[in-house]
Parts: structure tokens; sequence; C-alpha cells
């Protein structure tokens, strides 16, 4: 049942997903090994939308650490829990939480021994800076206790680079770009096993910065990101603006196109005006911006259709089954044509 439930949801919020994200390029597929042990490493820009996408985007069941804090509601938790989600516990989270750690990484090694796939954020936490930040060195934690209790297991790395072009726009175009896999039994001596965690650590980083936008977190960071949100680049090609970066060649400014002078936009938000006024109320309460998109992304999932089938049946009162339904196929029509076609300028 819980495979059934965890299937459904999967392509509720793929489909939801496609409504709200004008394209999700997804490269390297073929990369993910079809049985075995994986353990995806993945960058982290953007909240939990990054999970989401990923976990709906392979073929394989994943589950996948994310911070504890969105397992506060007990409602919340069964659900993600549903969903393949493990809470990791931080510092932040209190000192005594840390003890729970033990147990999630547990499963974690469980998970890796029945041949099954775990996604983790090696960077520790989110950020929209476009940079591979320092790995931390919990996944190769994971990864040699797995080995040492069962060194027959054999456990692939995959790294995955996600690249947005405004990862706090809607729409916005995405990057998934899956990257090839690390043996990790290659890299492990138990023997020498700060020198096996550093080895690692450089493989993934090294193809993270090819699999995302990467610029170096210095002096220049600012200067160099700054020229490319003037050029409007497409950094959802990833490879091109990783060429333009490293040559340091100067790009021409260019203008762009702001979301509100699509005429869509308006019929959106009058068809829509309590779902819509209902989310601008809500994203006064998020303080991160990583977390705008999720908070919009969840809200709307759940709004929107809800209240466009609300007001089908309002109209089926006064004008019939018809015309009711004719408003609700125009209504989505109308979202996944905004969704679609809507300029997705940089930062």
């Amino acid at each position: 049942m819980r495979l059934v439930l965890y299937y459904f949801f999967k392509i509720f919020i793929k489909t939801g997903l496609f409504f709200y994200t004008k394209k999700v390029k997804v490269l390297g597929q073929e990369n993910i090994p079809k049985k075995g042990a994986v353990l995806f490493t993945a960058n982290h820009p953007n909240g939990l939308i990054d999970p989401l996408l990923i976990a709906t985007h392979i073929p394989r069941k994943t589950h996948f650490l994310v911070r504890a804090a969105v397992f506060k509601k007990q409602l919340i938790a069964r659900f993600f829990d549903l969903l393949g989600m493990m809470p990791i516990y931080r510092i932040r989270d209190g000192v005594r939480q840390l003890s729970k750690n033990e147990e999630i990484f547990n499963k974690c090694q469980e998970l890796l021994k029945n041949n099954k796939t775990l996604l983790i954020f090696p960077e520790g936490s989110h950020n929209r800076k476009r940079t591979i930040r320092p790995l931390s060195k919990g996944f190769t934690r994971i990864i040699f206790r797995t080995l040492d209790e069962s060194p027959d297991t054999n456990i692939h790395i995959v790294p995955i680079g996600i690249t947005y072009q405004n990862a706090s726009n809607y729409p916005s175009k995405v990057a998934v770009n899956i990257g090839k896999p690390i043996l990790a039994n290659k890299h492990y001596n138990n023997n020498e096993v700060n020198n096996s965690v550093k080895k690692l650590k450089d493989l993934v980083s090294t193809q993270l910065e090819s699999l995302s936008v990467h610029i170096n977190d210095d002096e220049n960071y600012n200067q160099k990101l700054s020229g490319l949100n003037k050029a409007n680049v497409d950094f959802t090609k990833v490879k091109t603006v990783n060429n333009i970066i490293k040559s340091e060649s100067s790009l021409n400014e260019k203008t762009s196109k702001k979301n509100r002078k699509n005429p869509f936009f308006y019929l959106i938000i009058l068809n829509s005006i309590i779902p819509y006024t209902i989310w601008k109320f809500l994203s006064k309460k998020v303080s991160e911006t990583e977390f705008i998109d999720t908070f919009r992304f969840g809200s709307n999932i759940i709004l929107f259709p809800f209240f466009y089938i609300l007001q089908s049946w309002i109209i089926s009162l006064f004008f019939g089954r018809k015309i009711a339904l004719v408003y609700f196929i125009l209504s989505i029509l109308l979202i996944l044509f905004y969704t679609k076609t809507a300029p997705t300028p940089a930062e």
C-alpha cells in the first residue's frame, strides 16, 4: 500500500511541477545504475523543491535526507515519511537532537545494504549562491560504515547538479544534470580513512562543479554573477555558462522582459484571486529566500485546483455542467500556457 501511495504522490507532484516550471531539462539518466545501491549526491540551492525535482525525474524509488525542521508537524512528518524523506538533525535543532542522527544513519546503511537508493545534499544546507560549497563528510560516513558491515555491497555515488534560471521566480527553467557513477568501493581504504574521505569528496565536488553553474566563491564572485545576470544568460545551459565563466570573456548587456507584462498573468490573477491572495499572505511568513519556491509550490498545488473545482461547481449551479467543465479546462490551460510561455529572466 505504501508503494502505491508513493507512486501516486510521485505522479501528483510531477504533474504539479510540470504546471509550475517552464521547463525541466534532465540530462544523463543513462548514468543511473538500474540495480544495486546508489547514493545520489546533489547541490542544494532551493529548499524542498530540490529533492522533489530529483525524486520525480529519476526512474528509481529514492529515499532522501532533509533537514529536521520540516518534520515538526506530525501530519506533514507522516506525509514526508511516505515520500521516503528522513530527517537529519543539525546543531541548530538542539544538541540533544543530534543523537537521533544515529538511528537515521542506521536506516541509510540498511537501504544501501538492501541495494536501494538514497539522496543526500552533502553541502549540508541550502544556499542560492551559484557555487559548489565545501562538502561535509556525512555521506562518506554512511558509505564507509556500510562497507565495514557489508564489504560485498557495491555502492555507486551518482552526483547530480541542479541549476535554476531564477530559483525564486515563477515560472523558472531548471536543469538537472546527472553525472557519472563513482564506485565508492574502489576509493575506500579502511587503513587510510581520512585520505579516502578526501578523495571521495574531491571526486564528487569536481563533478558537481561541472554539472551545475559554478562560480568560485572569491572576491570576484559578485562581479562575475552580475555580468551573467546583465547578459541575461540561460543558466540552464550549464556547460555553455561554465565555459563563459572559465574563459572570463566579457558579455553584452541585454534587457530582460518582466513577467508582469504578459497579459495572461492578469487573467490568471483575476480568475484565481482567492488562492493568489492566500499565497501572498502566506509568503510574508517565509523567512528564507530558498524556501519561497517550496511554499509557493506547496500551496499552489493544493489551493489552485481546489478553488478551480469549487468555482466550477458554483458555475454549474447557474449555467450547467457543460459550461462549468469548459471553464475548468480553460482555467487549467491558461495556467499551462502562461507557465510555458512567460519570460524567465536571470536574477
